[in-house]
């Protein structure tokens, strides 16, 4: 690699130069290792997720902007609730992109219904987005306004008798979205928040059983809804979303918990697990409801 290349791969962030990092591998090689490898840096952050998922430029993509103003309130929408069985969580996971808590799925026993749904839906997992300091790290934003957090409640539509094959629907998969804003400490999300000091590194999981996330919710029930995707790859275009408006208040204490966690392996220099959240996506032709006025 000559002078200049190895300049300008410093000035973009990287380590190294590009060839001397990826060595003499074959195109299909480094596809296969990035397509391992996405992530939230410069290199391989989402601005680079359509080369490998072209879902990642499609018609339906989320997150989006709300803007408020522009959004109609549907009368015909429902009210929605949630029956959640505590006993089916099973376990917290660090998977080096975010922090999961996994439900046991195999029959409907945490569910979700009503709303804009044309049916009951079935708890899988759930999931945060944060940034590196308190003052943004949703992925979704109101009128301008970025959130601390948010919080995704992954449901899939058991009409479609697998997870796998719900993916590949347009009402497949509905997805709470709660935004978590500063302010005073929640109680029940610390009970979430100790269990992270198993799970410090990447590819660290543990037992995390007796937890209904029912108790995260806001008092107000009110939301937004749209046909949107997953937030992160392969980004499938399969989700009704349900934001709720009224966000959780959190204290700065428990966001820096959560900060806490790496991104690297245990037998890796510590990278800290922060900025994993991907920026509003263009809206094109949907229209977001709202189920109050």
């Amino acid at each position: 690699c000559g002078w200049g290349s190895y300049i300008k791969a410093r000035a973009r962030g990287d380590s190294a130069p590009r060839r001397e990092r990826e060595g003499r591998s074959s195109p299909a090689r480094r596809k296969a290792t990035m397509a391992k490898e996405w992530g939230y840096a410069s290199h391989n952050g989402p601005d680079h997720w359509h080369e490998l998922f072209p879902n990642a430029k499609g018609e339906n993509q989320s997150p989006i902007e709300l803007h408020t103003k522009d959004i109609k309130h549907d009368p015909s929408l429902q009210p929605w609730s949630v029956s959640y069985d505590g006993g089916s969580a099973k376990t917290i996971l660090n998977n080096g992109k975010t922090c999961r808590v996994v439900f046991d799925d195999t029959y409907d026993r945490s569910m979700l219904r009503g709303g804009p749904l044309p049916g009951p839906y079935r708890l899988r997992q759930f999931h945060l987005h944060w940034g590196s300091s308190d003052d943004h790290g949703s992925e979704h934003t109101v009128d301008g306004v970025k959130y601390a957090a948010e919080l995704h409640l992954v449901h899939w539509n058991p009409k479609y008798n697998t997870f796998k094959e719900a993916l590949k629907q347009r009402d497949g998969i509905a997805v709470i979205g709660i935004f978590l804003k500063i302010g005073r400490e929640k109680g029940e999300f610390q009970i979430f928040l100790d269990a992270l000091d198993k799970i410090k590194t990447k590819g660290k999981e543990a037992p995390f059983t007796k937890f209904d996330p029912s108790c995260l919710f806001p008092a107000c029930r009110d939301y937004w809804t749209y046909q949107g995707s997953f937030t992160t790859p392969p980004c499938e275009e399969c989700i009704v979303w349900l934001l709720l408006k009224e966000p959780m208040t959190v204290s700065s204490d428990q966001m820096a918990k959560l900060r806490s966690l790496l991104s690297s392996a245990e037998n890796e220099p510590p990278v800290p697990l922060v900025g994993n959240w991907r920026p509003p996506q263009p809206i094109k032709n949907r229209v977001v409801r709202a189920s109050f006025k």
